[in-house]
């Protein structure tokens, strides 16, 4: 089996200077995936929507930073041997901690750590970006699976990021949940741009309904905007493959939701600045942002 740090090695291919160090040539994209409440398929989009742009070409990395329910890996079938703990109290290195998942997929499992995370240093804290900055900077997407609702570590990982996809379904709660969860943000006078994801839904038509009745008060009420990126069919293949613990996206790449969740990456894909470093100075940006002390 091939070493896991070579392949990670291999996976970094950053530009040296004269004196032999890594010079970063991109900006990560900061991606965070959100819902309004649990139970709404929110880290089984995440995974499966890194694993298509990851397939497509796209350096990707997962950060699961859901605190308390961490399930990236259960969803591909891994076990991880460290986690964001390790990290913060010194024991590996940041390229130590990070696993390679389904299909070379490389994921950060959060853990107990992300709980420490919070009450941290400003020492602490300074080592554990620099750390982040040190792998993400190579990345083209660093995709946030944060916890479902309205916490006060969710909403800092919404604020902070370049934007955020949120999830909801067709179930009245979920859409209650998914518009509260833009409310609060946009209370906060949050400038991150958000996008809906609608997933379980019969059709095109469900989604499209699903989408504008928060578009609309959202419209009406904060004067914003909240466009359609795309939907994820219901499909009973998904049920299958999370009972499998592989990826619907790789156990059965042509059911409806695979086919969905590959016409929704290339739409993302397609859109301005996608593709383009992120908005913020980097991973560092995020990284300041989020981890913000308050007063």
């Amino acid at each position: 089996m091939k070493d896991q740090a070579d392949s990670l090695r291999n996976l970094v291919s950053g530009i040296s200077d004269n004196n032999g160090s890594k010079v970063s040539n991109r900006s990560s994209k900061i991606i965070t995936v959100a819902s309004g409440k649990g139970g709404v398929g929110k880290s089984n989009f995440t995974l499966n929507f890194a694993l298509t742009l990851h397939g497509m070409g796209k350096k990707v990395l997962v950060f699961d930073a859901d605190i308390g329910m961490a399930n990236i890996d259960v969803l591909m079938g891994t076990s991880s041997s460290y986690n964001l703990y390790h990290l913060l109290y010194r024991h590996k290195t940041i390229r130590e901690i990070i696993q390679l998942g389904t299909n070379g997929l490389p994921y950060i499992a959060g853990g107990s750590g992300m709980k420490e995370l919070f009450s941290l240093s400003d020492q602490d804290l300074e080592f554990f970006a620099s750390q982040v900055e040190d792998i993400a900077q190579e990345m083209d997407y660093v995709i946030f699976d944060t916890g479902a609702g309205l916490s006060r570590e969710n909403m800092r990982f919404i604020g902070a990021a370049d934007e955020c996809l949120i999830v909801t379904t067709p179930e009245p709660t979920s859409i209650t949940d998914a518009y509260a969860l833009i409310k609060v943000m946009h209370s906060q006078e949050n400038v991150t741009p958000f996008r809906m994801i609608v997933n379980r839904v019969e059709d095109e038509r469900e989604a499209e309904r699903v989408a504008e009745k928060i578009a609309g008060v959202a419209r009406k009420f904060l004067q914003t905007e909240i466009p359609l990126l795309g939907y994820v069919s219901e499909d009973a293949q998904v049920v299958t493959a999370v009972k499998k613990q592989m990826p619907y996206r790789l156990a059965f790449p042509n059911c409806k939701a695979s086919k969905d969740i590959q016409k929704l990456a290339l739409r993302y894909l397609a859109q301005p600045g996608a593709t383009g470093s992120g908005t913020l100075s980097g991973i560092k940006g995020f990284m300041k942002k989020w981890l913000r002390r308050t007063t």
